[in-house]
């Protein structure tokens, strides 16, 4: 069983869906089988019960036909399958006259008019079913159910049944034909649903991105524009003056030269403001987002204040990252991010029950390209990373960072001071 399970885990939560629509349908069909064929077989004899199997098999097949063609429709990967429809609603109403031939014609036995009945209901039955999971407007599907609970009239009035037979067999298709083609419709409604739902989802990540995007691109626009405007007119300005061999080119090119150092320097402030990371918006974050995809996202341990504002940056991008995987690379329904502050060192740990299946490179696992990033960024600080199953359907991600000693932040700051001290009275 190591096989189908991870081929399941593997599909999407909207596949997961399809499959158990496509065959809860496919299923109907094997019940036709085991219940009406198999038994007719005991009931009507050896020869015309096989032949009875044999015509319930056909009608079987065709449904199984069917539905696959009716859900690749559904979801827009082929036409609709108009002449299969016709072809099963024909194939069904030929074995329901076929199951009335025989209670007419057959052994004078109350078993085989049972036995007839119960083929004719269910072929009749689950054919609507499978029928309207092939229609797409609810006035066609009344017109299938309809059809076949008149003829279903038709069929025992005109074979001299009293009227009150006539109308319950009539009454019986339309009540439970009706359900199952209801059934159908609200199927195919619901899987609609889910893969729309997915999209979305899909749709907010990349909108997120850009708006990430555009914000950063703003910015940049904000800092720059102004400055190389000034920058173009007064090399231009420049230019004219030392053409005409005028002292002040020299004044402008002096000015150039500080915009475009101050520029550099905004540019700086600007992406470091971009890449710094806050630990505790990142956890915030990260739960509004997985909660937001229907993720259960708890957020515990310690708090991120207080910490280096190195630390916080790097674990704010290890949490990010985690975030971005969780969504996209796994199936997961639940996620625990948890937070230790530990004596002398950080540990973060994200935890989720999504475990990816998309191998090596996709950023899921240990060889992701993200992670691989994650590890340089925690290098810088000497901490490390460790990603990878943990237990059964269990994936997860643990950064560990060292805290900088008190006695070597406390040495640290007069070599920074004298340091700074020396660089302001440098020539």
């Amino acid at each position: 069983m190591r096989g189908p399970g991870r081929w399941w885990r593997r599909q999407s939560k909207p596949e997961k869906v399809e499959t158990y629509t496509r065959w809860s349908f496919h299923l109907s069909a094997v019940i036709e089988i085991l219940t009406v064929g198999l038994l007719a077989v005991g009931s009507l004899g050896v020869w015309l019960g096989t032949g009875l199997l044999l015509m319930v098999g056909v009608h079987a097949a065709v449904c199984f036909v069917t539905v696959s063609r009716s859900l690749d429709w559904t979801r827009g990967r082929r036409p609709q399958p108009v002449r299969l429809l016709w072809t099963l609603a024909a194939v069904t109403g030929a074995v329901g006259v076929t199951t009335i031939g025989i209670a007419d014609r057959g052994p004078d036995r109350e078993s085989v008019d049972a036995a007839a009945g119960g083929a004719f209901g269910a072929v009749v039955v689950i054919g609507i079913g499978i029928i309207a999971l092939g229609i797409r407007r609810r006035r066609r599907v009344f017109a299938v159910v309809g059809g076949f609970a008149a003829g279903s009239w038709l069929v025992a009035f005109t074979r001299g049944a009293p009227a009150s037979e006539s109308l319950a067999a009539a009454l019986m298709v339309l009540i439970s034909g009706g359900l199952l083609a209801f059934t159908a419709v609200i199927s195919v409604w619901l899987l609609n649903i889910v893969y729309e739902l997915d999209e979305a989802r899909e749709t907010r990540a990349r909108l997120a991105v850009a708006e990430e995007r555009l914000r950063f691109g703003r910015d940049l626009h904000d800092v720059m524009g102004r400055n190389l405007a000034v920058i173009a007119l007064k090399s231009e300005l420049a230019v004219q003056l030392a053409q005409r061999g005028r002292p002040e080119a020299v004044t402008q090119m002096v000015e150039v030269q500080r915009l475009a150092q101050e520029s550099q320097r905004e540019v700086r402030e600007v992406v470091r403001g971009y890449r710094e990371a806050d630990l505790a918006s990142e956890l915030a974050g990260a739960q509004g987002v997985l909660t937001a995809a229907g993720i259960d996202c708890t957020v515990g341990g310690a708090t991120a204040a207080g910490l280096p504002a190195a630390v916080q940056s790097a674990l704010g991008w290890v949490v990010r990252e985690a975030a971005t995987n969780v969504l996209r690379h796994g199936d997961a329904r639940r996620c625990a991010v948890r937070l230790r502050v530990l004596e002398g060192r950080v540990v973060l740990s994200v935890e989720n029950d999504g475990v990816s299946e998309a191998g090596p490179g996709s950023g899921a696992g240990p060889s992701g390209s993200g992670l691989a990033g994650l590890r340089e960024r925690l290098a810088e600080i000497d901490g490390t990373l460790e990603a990878g199953p943990a237990g059964r359907g269990l994936f997860r991600l643990t950064a560990e960072v060292p805290l900088p000693s008190r006695s070597a932040s406390t040495a640290a700051a007069p070599a920074a001071v004298a340091a700074r001290s020396a660089s302001e009275f440098t020539p």
